[in-house]
Order: structure tokens, then sequence, then C-alpha cells
């Protein structure tokens, strides 16, 4: 043999020889006292195929799996009687062994407030609601620093930023506070958050891990529960992951030939579909820059529901919205609802289910009367059957308020209409604003309608000033005026804004206070007519509390009679309109005239 091939096997000896090196663990720690203390670890390093663990010391491992030398996982029980505290596990591999100082916590014992009808929540995109940080809006190593200029880049909004405004929050009226997804997106147009590059921390542009907890803690003080946006289905392609994948069957299709996206979501309740359709809506990646998770790969899964669990538990979330959730692997998110609510009872899921008809859209709720084979745990859908009609109304083009007749006249289709998440805009479609091109008086009927009848209200930040945005995403995502403070001025304030936005955020203020201060809008039951005259009435009744809201969706003035009503009239002699004070008397022949685009909300008095 020659020296050069001895030196040649004696430098592979060394190599294979070489110490495991262990960069990273995820989750990065876990805690006492969980019903789910089976936990498995995925170790990010070097060295690591057909490495071996062990621990003592309150952690108990269960076994070791590899595939290739980047990552290792590692199944651990945490004992019930194990200590808080940093717990050893030993790693070895080819005769080398090191130490990773794992962390178990203390619990809180903070359980989640969930959210239900009795809520109204504000949506915010961080990066364009407030930038409270100026220090963080260019992070070395991440991809995309502050650029207010391009409609699609980086703006510098962040948590400080939220938590700066959290009074503003407070005083309007707002309960529930939902941000789009605030963990690391270093990868292009990152600021909205959905093409995550590490699931377990906030990205450096937004704040910290320590700061996001803050937040939800700040936010509490106040009254305002958190909800976490999710994202189960996919992450970035430049996640550290396409680099060496954990596993050969960690996504669907593959880096080089991702298999097209399908937005077929009727199909999982076609009883006439053919089962491939679906098997092409969870395997299609959403989109070619976001690999699509393989939600029946078994280590997969743990990450999935293990992350949530950990996000919940560190800060002490309130609730979640799961994003594009019939993209996903349909077993896999029941069994991962299940396992959530299972540890934690009291939260709330609502579901982000992207299509405008009920008889589609209620197959996807908890308790659907057309889905009998499973129960899914999803107590809550966005509704954008209802949002769908309010915009085509607020659009016109010949469609009337008959349409959300129409919308809610379709509730039986639902388990519980009243945990329906509702809304006239959000982050993904075109505001309310722009739909009624600039009317005022239209879209405040709208938020009329949003505020009084059945569901959870959202508002997607801005809205309550009239922000108009554009048919584009980043656009419609404008920054808040007065989040900056190189703003010329702070619509935070009511001397900061304008008169029309003064206008629109007292009516939706004023809104809110009715709304909550009288349980029949959040809990009573509905009872509605079909338009008469281009007006919309209907009746919200609990306890022997009767309210009335007719709404005028016309650009003519109109009217209603009280007799048409009788049924639900009898009993009741005379009202008080909240929304002005103004006081009527009811009789059997009289009439309500209403001015165009107006509505009234009637507390009808004996």
């Amino acid at each position: 043999m020659t020296r050069s091939a001895i030196l040649i096997i004696l430098l592979m000896t060394i190599v294979n020889a070489q110490t495991p090196v262990i960069n990273k663990v995820e989750p990065p720690n876990w805690w006492v006292g969980m019903k789910n203390n089976h936990i498995q670890l995925m170790v990010y390093g070097e060295g690591l195929m057909g490495a071996t663990a062990s621990s003592s010391s309150g952690i108990t491992v269960k076994g070791t799996q590899g595939f290739n030398e980047n990552y290792l996982f590692i199944d651990i029980e945490v004992e019930q009687n194990a200590k808080p505290g940093i717990h050893p596990i030993a790693i070895k591999n080819n005769g080398k062994t090191v130490y990773v100082d794992y962390p178990v916590r203390q619990r809180t014992g903070k359980k989640p407030a969930g959210f239900s009808s009795s809520d109204v929540i504000y949506l915010v995109m961080p990066d364009r609601f407030s930038n409270g940080d100026t220090g963080n809006d260019s992070v070395p190593g991440l991809s995309e620093a502050i650029d207010r200029g391009y409609f699609d880049g980086r703006h510098g909004g962040d948590i400080q930023g939220i938590i700066n405004k959290l009074d503003y929050l407070k005083e309007t009226g707002f309960t529930a506070l939902w941000l789009t997804p605030v963990v690391e997106n270093n990868t292009f147009r990152s600021y909205h958050g959905y093409s995550a590059t590490d699931f377990y921390n906030v990205d450096a542009r937004l704040g910290t891990n320590d700061l996001y907890k803050k937040m939800v803690q700040e936010a509490q003080k106040r009254g305002l529960k958190v909800i976490l946006d999710h994202v189960a289905n996919h992450f970035s392609k430049d996640h550290v992951w396409i680099a060496q994948l954990p596993h050969p069957g960690w996504i669907n299709g593959s880096i080089k030939n991702p298999p097209p996206p399908m937005h077929h979501k009727q199909s999982f309740s076609d009883v006439n579909g053919d089962s491939s359709t679906i098997k092409r809506v969870v395997e299609g990646w959403f989109t070619d820059y976001m690999p699509d998770f393989n939600q029946t790969n078994e280590f997969v899964a743990n990450y999935i529901i293990q992350n949530t669990l950990w996000w919940v538990e560190f800060a002490g979330l309130d609730g979640i919205r799961e994003d594009t959730y019939p993209y996903n692997h349909e077993g896999f998110m029941a069994e991962w609802a299940r396992v959530i609510k299972e540890e934690y009872p009291t939260i709330n899921i609502v579901a982000e289910v992207w299509t405008g008809e009920p008889a589609f859209l209620s197959y996807y709720q908890s308790g659907s009367k057309t889905r009998k084979s499973f129960e899914n745990y999803i107590t809550s859908l966005t509704d954008f059957g209802l949002r769908d009609a309010i915009y085509k109304y607020l659009e016109g083009k010949g469609t009337t308020l008959y349409a959300v007749y129409t919308a809610l006249a379709m509730d039986h289709l639902y388990a519980d209409p009243n945990a329906m998440v509702t809304f006239v805009d959000n982050h993904d479609i075109n505001r309310a604003m722009y739909g009624a091109d600039s009317n005022v008086a239209k879209v405040l009927t709208a938020l009329d309608i949003l505020m009084t009848t059945r569901g959870i209200p959202q508002i997607f930040y801005g809205t309550e000033i009239g922000i108009k945005g554009t048919d584009h995403h980043g656009y419609l995502r404008a920054d808040f005026p007065g989040g900056w403070k190189e703003d010329p001025r702070d619509a935070f304030t009511a001397k900061g804004r304008t008169e029309t936005e003064n206008l629109i955020y007292n009516h939706l203020k004023k809104l809110i206070s009715i709304r909550l201060g009288n349980p029949a809008f959040t809990r009573g039951k509905l009872v509605h007519f079909p338009p008469e005259r281009n007006v919309y009435t209907y009746f919200r009744e609990l306890d022997g509390a009767s309210f009335m809201v007719a709404v005028n969706g016309s650009k003519m003035k109109s009217f209603i009679e009280y007799d048409y009503y009788k049924r639900r009239l009898d009993g009741w002699s005379s009202a008080v309109d909240l929304l002005t004070g103004e006081k009527y008397t009811i009789t059997k022949d009289g009439k309500l005239e209403l001015p165009p685009y107006t509505s009234v909300i009637f507390k009808l008095e004996k």
C-alpha cells in the first residue's frame, strides 16, 4: 500500500470519528407538568448519523433516529417528578460524547382565555403598523432592511410599536389582538410573515421572543386577548432545511419539481369527487417558494404539533388562527387540534378557509353536518361567505343587501354560526373603502351590520380610519399614519386624524360599545327579514331584551313600515336609537324613514 493511500485512510478515519457538533435543539425547552410530556427533539449539527443519546435526572431518552449527518431526532419523556432546571442529555457517536443542557421550566399555570362572540378582534400586520424601535430596522444576516418607498418591502413596524399602541386599542374598545406571523422570515418579500425560516424565533426586525411575550402580557393586562397566527402548511425555500432535509420525506414532492398548487377546497366535501383531487390540493405547494410540509410524516407531525404547543405555553397565548387550513392534510390537522385542545381545553382555534360558499365552508367547522366521518376540533372559521356578500354590496354593480340576507339565511349549514369570525376586510383582500370607492356612508352601514349581526367581528388595522389602499397586497397593507416618527401626522389621535377619519373612527368606537354593552348582540338570537325597499331589517333578542336594526343600503331615501314586523314588535311601544340617542314611537300603522346609506339600532322599550 502506498504512503498516499495510507494517508487517505487515516484522514477518513479521523473524519468518521469526529466529535458530534451540536448547533441547535428544537423545541429549545419544555415544561414540567405538561400533558404532552413525550417530546421529540430535533438536534441540528454535524456528525450525527448513527448517534445515540442518554440522560438521567428527570428526562428519560426513549430512542434516537437519524437520516443524515446533520439532524438527530431524540424521543424523550419529561418525567412527572422532574424538577425545573437544566437537564443534561449525552449524545454519543464514534466513541465521542457531547452534552446538551436541556432546559425544563416551571409552567406559569396560565390558561388561554379563548375568544368568542363577546370579543372584537383587531388584526395587525406588525411591519405596517408602528415602528417602535428603529434599532432593528436593519439586522445583519437578514435579507431585507427597511424600505418604506417600496410597496412590497419591509417598512419597519415592530412589536415595540404594537406595545406602544395597546392603549389605543383598549380605548377604541377592542378585546382581542391577532398579529400576522412574527417568526423569522429571512427571505424575499418577507414582511408578511407567512414564509418562515425559523419556527421558534421571532424575526429580529420585529423584536425578540421575550419582547413578544412582554407584548402578550401587556395586552392581557389591558383586557386584550392575543391570538397566534400559525402556519402548519408550508415554510420558506430559504429555510436551512432545504440544504439538507431532516428526513427524506419532510416535504411533498421535491425542491426541483414542486407539485403545482390546487385550490379546489370544495373537493373535501364533494360526495361525487375523486380522492385524487384532494391529494393534489394537499400535496400541491401554495407557491413555488414555499415548500409544502408532508404532514403524513410522523417526524413532521411531531414538529408542527410541538411548535404550536411551545408558542402557546411560552407566550401565554389565548387563541390560534390557522393559516391556509384546507391545504393541510385534514387527518393530521384534526390530530393537531385534538392535542392542542387536550392540553388547553379553553383555547379557541379559527381556521382560515377562503371560500365564500357556505355549503363548502361549513364542512370545516367542528360538528359539521356534512362531515360525519371524524371530528376536527375546529370551533371557528373565517366567514368569507358573509364577507363576500358585504363586499359585493359595497361594490354595487347591481348587488344589494339582499346578498347579505341570503348569506345569513344559509346559517343552518353551520354547526355554530355565532362562532364564525366575521369581517369586511383583512390583509389578503381589498379594503372596504376600496370596494366602496370611498363612499364613507356605505362603509359605515357595512360596519353597522358587522357589529350587530351574529359571529365574532374582526377589524383590519386602519379600517377604523378608512384606509383605502388598492387591490395590490403591498398597498392595501398600508402603513398606519403616525406609526413612524417621521410621519407628518398621527392618526392614532383625534387631532391627527382628518374629519372623515374621525367620523369613521368615532362611529366604529360607538358600535363596539353598543355591541359589548348589550349581550343580545353577542349571544342573542338573530331574526331577520328579506330586505324591503332596499332596507335590511333584523332583530337581536336575549333574556327579554330586544333590539331592532334597520339598514338602508340604497342611494335613495327609503322607509320601513312597523306593521311588517309586528310579530317581533308586539309589546314594544317605543325605541331609542343607540347611534344617535333619538327616541321613536312605534305604532301599528307607523313607518320609519331612512336617509340614503344609513342605519338605526333600536333598543326596544315597553
